[in-house]
């Protein structure tokens, strides 16, 4: 059994719950290598997407995972809501969920968005991201991705690279690594690295090669100019050169380091496209991963039927 009824963030998970998680997504992932990849055990069950943000992989993911899971699928699109007649955000979450639904998977601009909506329903509440604040199954996929390849997460040197500040996927990576064992080192502008976030237990080293010859892998973020406002930074070409994964920089290494990004990818920017189709990124490994393990999330959170088999 799960500690939390909802899946709000990595902050509050217990490192035991992580870890079923991670062990179930790979029993899933079995799943989707079949010739029939669905299984029932969510059969029955209704689960709304409800994206205040736009998104193609995790909604899509989603998505894939519930039908996977034989789960009913409801899409809610705010554009298209009657929030645009002026109708309430507590207003709409309590009118879908009188049409009797058992889980909402949320994403929405606003940090804490998810938590407040579990004050108004009952149903079980996933949070797809939360403004800067976190997005805890992207974290999971990062995680099962780790462990597929290195057969472990206790112990791994993992660097965070790039928009540190405007990204909840590393705010959710951080609480996940270091809750499972790993070391974690932040890398990137100074202006793009929150105040106090060393209270986490990571390191901070703005030299990106000294970052990638200590890790054993590299998670990169892009540039969220969309949330900036002002430019932190004094151009785009001066990013790449100081802090972006070129393949120059990956050829001077003297080992190999695992590639991750969770995507969307700015080619040619925080990474080259050489590096990203590299055989030492992982990328599209993660994005399989992303099914398996939010299919694992939705199976556990909603207390699926064990017909893995």
């Amino acid at each position: 059994m799960l500690k939390n009824k909802h899946l709000l963030g990595l902050e509050n998970t217990p490192a035991e719950d992580i870890q079923m998680i991670i062990d179930t997504a790979f029993r899933f992932r079995e799943v989707l290598e079949r010739p029939i990849k669905k299984v029932p055990s969510l059969q029955g069950k209704t689960i709304v997407n409800l994206f205040f943000e736009n998104s193609t992989r995790t909604r899509i993911s989603f998505e894939l995972a519930q039908k996977r899971l034989s789960a009913d699928t409801v899409n809610f699109s705010a554009s298209t809501s009657s929030l645009k007649k002026g109708e309430t955000f507590k207003d709409t979450a309590q009118n879908i969920e009188a049409m009797k639904i058992d889980a909402v998977v949320m994403r929405h601009p606003t940090p804490g968005a998810p938590l407040h909506l579990t004050k108004h329903i009952d149903s079980i509440v996933i949070n797809a991201g939360d403004g800067t604040h976190e997005h805890p199954t992207q974290a999971i996929l990062d995680m099962m991705s780790l462990h597929e390849v290195f057969g472990k997460i206790n112990g791994l040197k993992i660097g965070i690279l790039g928009d540190i500040s405007h990204s909840r996927v590393a705010l959710s990576n951080i609480f996940g690594l270091i809750k499972m064992g790993a070391e974690v080192t932040l890398c990137g502008p100074p202006t793009l690295i929150p105040p106090y976030i060393q209270d986490l237990g990571v390191k901070i080293n703005h030299n990106v090669d000294e970052v990638l010859e200590w890790a054993d892998a590299v998670n990169i973020l892009r540039i969220q100019m969309e949330r900036m406002g002002v430019g932190l930074f004094p151009s785009i070409r001066e990013y790449r050169k100081l802090f972006g994964i070129t393949e120059e920089r990956v050829k001077r290494l003297k080992k190999e380091v695992i590639i991750m990004h969770p995507g969307p990818i700015n080619r040619g920017v925080e990474i080259d496209s050489q590096v990203a189709d590299s055989e030492q990124a992982i990328i599209l490994d993660q994005v399989l991963n992303g099914v398996a393990s939010r299919m694992a999330i939705l199976y556990l959170y909603l207390g699926g039927k064990s017909e893995l088999n």
